[in-house]
């Protein structure tokens, strides 16, 4: 998918008041947006990946953050966290967030990479298909990042270009190819 510049401001509802589509990013370079179908007045357990994403540091140390987004309150959304000793952030759609990319009827994930103040959507995925990424290397798998085979904390992340072709070529533990991209200029 080419990257898709983000014009619109959106705008959530989050524990602390409202935020950004910026703000969801926490200050890391990509985010990882699930939208949970979890719906006003739902009281049941909705069929979610929450329980399968359990280690946010592992993608927080990558440059991404993954955060829910969904239609029900954060009354709601507190009240299912506690109950199911969830920790991730999770925000209220307020405006058509979800209607505009895609996820207004099911649930899916939308991935973004910033650049600077300037936000790109660069993965969808939604329906059954998104089902396979309930764990974290997985989640990664679908960002810009390249994840590394043997992660160093002093190693610079490598980030993938969109349209172009890798510039090197390492092979990774299991004698696979990995392409390796520089990271992009700014933010």
């Amino acid at each position: 998918m080419p990257w898709m510049a983000v014009e619109k401001a959106y705008e959530f509802e989050g524990p602390r008041g409202r935020i950004s589509l910026l703000g969801l990013f926490e200050g890391r370079r990509q985010l990882i947006v699930y939208r949970a179908f979890f719906e006003p007045g739902v009281f049941g357990w909705p069929e979610l990946g929450a329980d399968q994403v359990t280690h946010f540091a592992r993608l927080n140390a990558r440059d991404t953050t993954l955060a829910y987004a969904s239609r029900a309150s954060q009354e709601d959304i507190v009240r299912l966290k506690a109950r199911m000793g969830w920790k991730m952030p999770w925000y209220t759609i307020t405006d058509t967030f979800d209607a505009d990319f895609g996820v207004d009827q099911c649930h899916g994930h939308n991935v973004f990479t910033r650049d600077g103040g300037r936000v790109f959507r660069t993965y969808f995925i939604n329906w059954r298909g998104d089902q396979t990424f309930e764990d974290n290397c997985r989640l990664l798998e679908l960002t810009m990042c390249v994840r590394p085979e043997n992660p160093n904390p002093s190693q610079a992340l490598q980030y993938r270009r969109p349209h172009a072709q890798p510039r090197s070529a390492t092979r990774n533990r299991r004698g696979k190819a990995n392409s390796t991209w520089p990271p992009p200029a700014g933010g």
